[in-house]
């Protein structure tokens, strides 16, 4: 069956089972023309149908009953009957064995070598196969069960015992150098420590880590991954094997693996299942040893829209009316790893058009954006915010982004920028959206610049989502029930929520393999927008105390950084406790 017949028979059963209507079809044909992908990622893309129904599809057609493998334990021995480099070629795998006959699922039905590949097998081994339909991520869920981070490191370690742990038995109040087999260097290019080091790589960017901790204790070198903003430790090394792993990621990001004294910072680029993952690399000497910490930086995961993100109402459309402006500064403000980059992103992404020049200035570039020039700081040749804003100036941009204001110089160039017809976007850190100002003068910007060039500021945090797989009733103490009231009875009169007297519904996620027994999988923004209105500018441009700019949150009618996050509670979005623990003060 081509691939054409094949896409019009899903298509022709999507209308039949009424998931699709005549104009929903034609417009992902138009979309998967223009963009050069299949109508299956053209459907996904554009949320015309779930994956789901595309399964459904797809098992009518082959007639292959659905398996869900996300969360499946599949014995060791079940999953190695083929081996990975053919199901990972293929997107094949067989989870289930009883006597001869095997159960193999695939992610496409329709790919008729991969059916010859396990047949093949089949006929060698004398198996009766039976097919099943399964998703993308259940097929990762089971791949990943050829080799787990602690067997596969455990695997390394027993290589590489001999020759660490005899020659350095003294780890303890060991460094780099200390204490380290003979040709050190050669020992942490070998295949044992290669293997742990991209082991832990490979497994953290799978597992969707923003960060990897590589720290050591007295006994022990503790390994933790952080994602959805909290760090889990992913596993325990022993302490003499510690130097040897520091020493090799040194080597991936050509750093010095002399030099133990003093913090070094390096890149690391390498690929992933086939894409191009960055990972910059931090050393910080402790005592006697040394800690690593890598941030992921995965370059291709797209930019999502400022609704995929979690900006609603009145702030979503104050967002999108600023970026229609043709001059002046949107600043986005929080703490580190608030997703303030993110949300620069999402608007560069709406600002990116033929007739504009755009030039960013990051420290470092997250996101590669097609059309847009992007630029990177050096400090070590003095290419800093700075430096490197007073040349970008020079270069005839119509929208700036400064990945962030750091000082007084930064601080007035973006402004001038900004005051002489440019779109200037940057990012500052306070704890509030009414903090930008009072930063801004604190870094001896006048008054009567910031009133006049600034547009809107949007202060931001990101809560954990509740997992869709496990998400459940539940109930909340009395107290918090009662501080959640007190805080939306001041809600302004344009927005609604459930009549306070009334029972509210609150979920929570009771914990499954899918978010690793969290409770909670990803994360989406909550936060508060302050436009530079007139009165706001007049308040501005004088002698004004915070409460002169937070008596205009009730002029604007807008809510607060947390009222928006509890009424994404209300919503089953999130959980009343995650909501308390990110914005206590």
């Amino acid at each position: 069956m081509s691939k054409t017949k094949l896409t019009a028979d899903l298509t022709d059963i999507l209308l039949a089972n009424k998931k699709l209507t005549s104009q929903q079809v034609k417009q992902a044909q138009d979309s998967a023309a223009a963009q050069g992908i299949t109508i299956e990622e053209a459907l996904l893309s554009a949320k015309l149908v779930t994956e789901e129904d595309l399964l459904a599809a797809k098992g009518s057609l082959f007639n292959m009953p659905y398996k869900d493998l996300v969360g499946h334990t599949i014995p060791t021995e079940v999953v190695k009957l083929v081996p990975q480099e053919i199901a990972e070629n293929y997107q094949i795998v067989t989870f289930d064995k009883t006597a001869d006959d095997v159960s193999v699922a695939l992610v496409n039905p329709g790919n008729y070598k991969a059916i010859e590949a396990i047949e093949y097998i089949a006929r060698e081994n004398k198996w009766k196969l039976h097919y099943y339909l399964t998703s993308v991520e259940g097929f990762k869920a089971a791949v990943k069960q050829y080799e787990t981070l602690t067997s596969e490191v455990k695997e390394a370690l027993i290589q590489a015992k001999d020759k660490f742990q005899d020659k350095s038995k003294t780890a303890k109040n060991s460094t780099a150098g200390e204490n380290a087999p003979e040709n050190f260097e050669e020992v942490v290019k070998s295949a044992p420590v290669a293997k742990m080091v991209a082991v832990i790589l490979r497994h953290a960017v799978e597992g969707g880590a923003s960060d990897i901790h590589i720290e050591p204790n007295d006994e022990e070198t503790r390994v933790r991954y952080r994602i959805d903003g909290i760090l889990h430790t992913s596993i325990v090394l022993p302490r003499y094997i510690h130097s040897a792993i520091v020493s090799r990621i040194k080597v991936l990001a050509n750093l010095k693996i002399d030099e133990t004294r003093i913090p070094q910072d390096g890149r690391i680029r390498l690929s992933v299942a086939g894409r191009p993952v960055d990972l910059r690399v931090s050393t910080m000497p402790l005592l006697n040893s040394e800690k690593v910490v890598m941030r992921i930086l995965d370059t291709t995961t797209g930019v999502k829209t400022l609704e995929e993100l979690g900006f609603w109402g009145k702030t979503l459309q104050l967002l999108k009316d600023n970026l229609q402006k043709s001059k002046g500064m949107l600043l986005v403000t929080g703490p580190t790893g608030s997703g303030k980059s993110t949300t620069l992103y999402a608007a560069l992404n709406i600002l990116n058009k033929e007739d504009v020049n755009i030039i960013t200035l990051e420290d470092p570039i997250e996101y590669y954006l097609q059309g847009v020039n992007q630029s990177q700081v050096n400090p070590e040749v003095n290419y800093t915010f700075a430096t490197g804003l007073r040349s970008i100036l020079r270069q005839d941009p119509d929208i700036l982004l400064v990945g962030e204001i750091r000082d007084t110089e930064t601080a007035e160039l973006a402004i001038h920028a900004a005051l002489t017809g440019h779109v200037v976007l940057s990012t500052l850190h306070t704890n509030d959206a009414s903090g930008a100002f009072p930063r801004l003068i604190d870094m001896h910007v006048e008054p009567f610049l910031i009133s006049s060039t600034v547009n809107l500021v949007v202060a931001q945090r990101l809560v954990r989502k509740i997992c869709p797989y496990c998400i459940k009733e539940t109930t909340v103490p009395e107290k918090m029930l009662e501080e959640m009231k007190a805080e939306l009875e001041n809600l302004p009169p344009g927005f609604k929520v459930p009549e306070l007297n009334k029972t509210w519904v609150f979920k929570k996620g009771e914990g499954c393999n899918r978010c690793d027994f969290t409770g909670y999988k990803g994360r989406t923004v909550i936060a508060e927008a302050l436009a530079n209105t007139p009165t706001l500018q007049a308040t501005i441009a004088k002698e004004f105390t915070p409460d002169d700019i937070k008596a205009e949150y009730q002029r604007q009618e807008m809510i607060s950084l947390k009222q928006d996050a509890l009424i994404k509670v209300l919503q089953g979005l999130t959980t009343l406790e995650e909501v308390m623990t990110v914005t206590k003060e």
